[in-house]
């Protein structure tokens, strides 16, 4: 059947047409012009940054954070095995290997064997930590947000710190997301590691269609970044180029949809966590997000128990025109990524298998809400 109620799609009503009517008038419409900096300045300012740097996707400012974090070929990473493959593309770019790990019940980064790996399976030695089985360098640790909810940053910075490990935050799903209480309290997501990555692809909580977003503790890292993203142009009108450089840089187009955006993401929160209260009020079964923070609730995650139900629950709910969606295959199970340490992985499984993505989209309204809750619990109780 058609979708009639898609998972998560952007909500475009803001002034968008607005600022993206004054590029074209004034034709800056490319990887230069005064929105760039402008969405710099205002993302910055919201996650309490002292400066950002606009590029083209998430993967491309994970790419740059492992440059600038000085991962180098034959060298190893730490990714969670439960994540989006774009996690783990970037180390590959570097010609480094990723070395998968496994999650804690919030769906991230298990902070207690990440430990352990480093404690047990890897050795110090000049030069830095390295893994025993491979002899390989730990270049850095990645540690990911999934579905807006926050990994456990207090105990992974501080593994990262005792063993001398840069630690890259993808907050690509979590804009927004802050803690509340504790050591972190006031924090935004992507502001804890050393570099930050945001996403602003089409189904994020706020888009720009494609783009992204770099924030970091070293100022002149952060724009040594913006240098690589732009070709690493040492001489701008003479074309000199003393370093590799990519063309990672956000358009202006792209920037006036992000700034429309941004000016609305406090209310987009607001929404989505309102909708997730509605489906918890209609009895439907979701994951908590961690206790202490104020989530930026992106994805609502339905716990099936199983495979099979999962499997025969995405089939009743399509045959409605709903569309759901599994988590990612794990990373550690993909065919570029068979032959690389997958270091204890045993939660990971159970929820890749079990869990179940309802609709979430900000411009869902109470009744469509209901309704998907409604064709859920009947497909739950045809099952039963």
């Amino acid at each position: 059947m058609e979708v009639k109620i898609p998972l998560s799609v952007p909500n475009l009503r803001g002034r968008e047409l607005e600022l993206l009517g004054e590029c074209v008038s004034g034709e800056w419409v490319s990887t230069a012009g005064p929105y760039i900096s402008e969405l710099e300045s205002a993302l910055a300012s919201y996650v309490g940054a002292k400066r950002a740097v606009a590029c083209q996707s998430g993967t491309a400012g994970l790419h740059l954070a492992l440059l600038e974090a000085g991962v180098k070929p034959g060298e190893a990473v730490i990714v969670p095995a439960l994540s989006f493959i774009a996690s783990a593309n970037p180390t590959v770019y570097c010609g480094a290997h990723p070395i998968f790990m496994d999650c804690d019940d919030s769906l991230c980064l298990d902070p207690l064997k990440l430990r352990e790996f480093c404690e047990r399976e890897c050795e110090r030695r000049a030069g830095g930590l390295y893994e025993s089985l491979s002899g390989r360098r730990i270049a850095a640790i990645e540690a990911v947000h999934i579905f807006g909810n926050l990994a456990d940053m207090d105990a992974i910075s501080k593994t990262a710190a005792d063993f001398s490990l840069p630690l890259i935050e993808d907050a690509c799903e979590a804009l927004g997301s802050r803690w509340e209480s504790g050591p972190l309290s006031g924090r935004y997501a992507g502001t804890v590691g050393d570099i930050g990555v945001y996403s602003f692809n089409g189904n994020k909580i706020i888009t720009t269609g494609g783009g992204g977003m770099i924030v970091a503790r070293d100022i002149e890292k952060l724009e040594h970044m913006r240098f690589l993203s732009t070709q690493a142009k040492a001489d701008t009108v003479r074309f000199i180029h003393e370093e590799i450089g990519y063309n990672y840089r956000l358009t202006n187009l792209q920037a006036a949809v992000g700034i429309a955006q941004l000016e609305r993401l406090e209310e987009f929160i607001e929404t989505k966590k309102r909708n997730y209260e509605l489906y918890l009020a209609e009895g439907v079964e979701l994951l908590p997000f961690r206790e202490g923070t104020r989530p930026n609730y992106w994805f609502y995650s339905h716990p099936t128990g199983s495979l099979e139900r999962r499997e025969k629950l995405m089939a009743a709910l399509a045959e409605r025109g709903i569309q759901t969606r599994p988590i990612w295959a794990l990373l550690n199970t993909l065919k570029p990524y068979r032959g690389e340490r997958a270091y204890k992985i045993e939660r990971a499984p159970r929820w890749q298998e079990s869990v179940l993505n309802l609709p979430c989209s900000t411009n869902l309204t109470a009744e469509v809400v209901r309704e998907c809750a409604r064709a859920l619990r009947e497909a739950e109780r045809v099952m039963a």
